[in-house]
């Protein structure tokens, strides 16, 4: 195998050893109730959630107010979005109008700080509109590490790595010049022969003229 390539599946095995460099915390919706349908041809609406940037994720199964649906996190549209650190994400609930433009329940800033409850739950209320709970337990360590140890966690980290990185570095520095002497001992062993092989011509040659005198 040569440097370049163990280099990089050496680092590619000790990026994957630091989970703080790929960060993911799924939320998921828990529960949720709607208080009223904005439709005002039909008994049912169709809501969905939708933050800025990502896919929109169709809550089928919500179809009537005043009911109380709860899900256990492995439904097909879970999980709702995944943060990959401390940003905040501009997200709402809407509810899709067959006549005029899809009306908005509520808009907010999601943030991973949000899951500050028991569980890394959330609960997000709009008065005559719904009633969520959301779930993110990998935010609380997301959050809890940049807030109770002011990133010393993540500093540490990155030092180990880069550490490990100039070690290796060093060490195929090393590997290389070890098989440039090789490779130098082996042409001065070539260049040897080959000289050696020359002398016993002109010590051939030699013999052979003074058989000839």
């Amino acid at each position: 195998m040569s440097t370049i390539p163990l280099f990089l599946f050496v680092s590619s095995i000790l990026l994957s050893s630091f989970p703080g460099f790929a960060l993911c915390a799924l939320v998921s919706l828990r529960s949720i109730e709607i208080f009223r349908t904005h439709e005002w041809l039909k008994a049912t609406s169709t809501v969905y959630f939708l933050c800025k940037g990502d896919n929109m994720t169709l809550l089928l199964d919500i179809k009537k107010p005043h009911v109380l649906y709860a899900f256990n996190g492995q439904e097909t549209w879970q999980p709702l979005i995944n943060f990959s650190s401390k940003k905040c994400k501009r997200c709402g609930l809407y509810e899709e109008d067959s006549i005029t433009s899809d009306d908005v329940l509520e808009e907010w800033e999601f943030c991973p700080s949000d899951f500050t409850a028991p569980h890394g739950e959330y609960i997000r209320f709009k008065e005559k509109e719904f009633n969520a709970t959301f779930l993110c337990p990998e935010c609380l360590s997301l959050v809890g590490v940049g807030e109770h140890d002011d990133g010393k966690g993540m500093h540490i980290t990155v030092v180990v790595l880069l550490s490990a990185l100039v070690s290796i570095i060093l060490i195929l520095g090393v590997v290389g010049a070890y098989k440039l002497w090789q490779k130098k001992i082996r042409e001065q062993d070539q260049a040897r022969l080959l000289k050696l092989f020359e002398d016993d011509d002109d010590i051939g040659d030699e013999l052979d003229l003074g058989s000839v005198i």
